[in-house]
């Protein structure tokens, strides 16, 4: 039986040899290495500014620190995500204001966030923190209008989110990364680039970049990591409250490769899922992902939802039944207004966002990345289709 993990990297010869010259280098934590990989990932997405850091959890924290958001505010967010998205609110000592997402991009749904500030519920939301779902980019034209409408701040979370781009108003196609405040990459392991572990922070604000910067490595000055170099000096100051955010010369210089096969990357993940949309698209128990017009899907994730209807069993045993027969399968995302932690310090309960449950309740991740031969892929499409089948209505 063939066997189709949900993940597998594709490491080459060129990040071997990144990593292998860092390693000779002698200089394997923040250097020189990290500094290159800011400035070619923020030539990549038309940033102004760029800070690597040790994940996308720390980008997030970060943000709402540079921000000077804490005890008391509020930041409207979905709860379709994974935890660090809301849980860094807590860092913070903010809460999350969840509110329901659209039912055909599973993004953040503008009109619910315009209902949640209309409804004189929530005083103190002092930003908006979108995720770019599965690669789809948010509507920014119109979260950037309420933002400016309520003067609130953007911290996009773009952890599915490298290489998407979207038509904007007045400036045509635009790489997620330059639209509000700050944008917060991962790199993780399963993401479209990685660096094993690791993430990213864009900013157009210099003052902004700044504070950010310092508070990545204890509150030091920027350039503190420079004092084991000779250009250096063994004295170093602490200006602001820091956390120990900084990446590794080692998994930028992984990162470094990878972004240079960005682009290459995409268009496979790109040819999977049309290749996954033409093989489902006929079968009445399936439904495929809609990309909205004027969006270039970085496809981080390929969501099939399935219709219960037309199926003798749901999604969790059809999850069961793909891996059985070799399909690395996953689901996202559970919604965090479910989850214990989030009811129990919130408020929440089951029922509060029924579109992002009903989602929940039928969807299933399938394996999309560039190391998956065309043979992985029929053999994904072939197993889907024979199970649909197998136990139709």
């Amino acid at each position: 039986m063939r066997q189709v993990p949900f993940h597998r990297p594709f490491i080459g010869p060129e990040e071997e040899a990144e990593v292998i010259d860092t390693l000779r280098s002698g200089w394997i934590t923040t250097g020189p290495k990290v500094k290159r990989f800011e400035r070619e990932f923020a030539e990549y997405v038309g940033a102004r500014r760029a800070l690597a850091v040790a994940h996308c959890t720390g980008a997030l924290h970060l943000a709402l620190f540079g921000l000077n958001i804490g005890p008391g505010d509020e930041v409207i967010t979905t709860p379709f995500t994974f935890t660090a998205t809301a849980e860094v609110m807590g860092y913070q000592g903010a809460r999350p204001v969840f509110v329901d997402i659209d039912p055909v991009t599973f993004n953040i749904d503008p009109v619910r966030i315009e209902e949640a500030l209309a409804s004189g519920r929530h005083k103190q939301v002092k930003a908006l923190m979108p995720v770019h779902f599965a690669g789809q980019a948010c509507d920014m034209d119109r979260l950037r209008a309420i933002a400016r409408r309520h003067s609130l701040k953007i911290i996009e979370d773009a952890a599915h989110a490298v290489g998407s781009a979207r038509e904007i108003e007045g400036r045509g196609m635009v790489r997620i990364g330059t639209l509000s405040d700050l944008t917060c990459f991962s790199f993780y392991a399963t993401k479209n680039i990685t660096t094993a572990e690791g993430g990213m922070i864009t900013t157009e604000d210099d003052a902004l970049a700044e504070r950010i910067a310092v508070a990545s490595l204890h509150g030091m000055d920027r350039d503190a990591w420079k004092r084991y170099d000779s250009s250096g000096s063994w004295y170093y100051e602490i200006h602001d409250t820091g956390f120990k955010y900084n990446l590794s010369d080692v998994h930028a210089a992984i990162g470094l490769a990878q972004l240079k096969r960005s682009d290459e990357f995409m268009r496979r993940r790109a040819a999977i899922a049309r290749t996954y949309n033409e093989a489902f698209a006929a079968d009445s128990a399936l439904e495929t992902p809609v990309t909205e017009p004027g969006v270039e899907h970085a496809w981080h994730l390929y969501v099939l939802r399935l219709r219960p209807e037309h199926l003798r069993i749901d999604r969790n045993r059809f999850v069961e039944l793909l891996r059985a027969k070799g399909v690395g399968t996953s689901v996202h995302c559970i919604p965090l207004h479910t989850m214990h932690v989030y009811q129990e310090r919130y408020g929440y309960r089951a029922g509060d966002f029924p579109v992002a449950e009903e989602v929940f309740s039928r969807c299933l991740s399938l394996p999309i990345y560039p190391a998956m031969s065309p043979e992985d892929v029929s053999y994904v499409c072939e197993t889907v289709l024979a199970l649909a089948r197998e136990h139709r209505r």
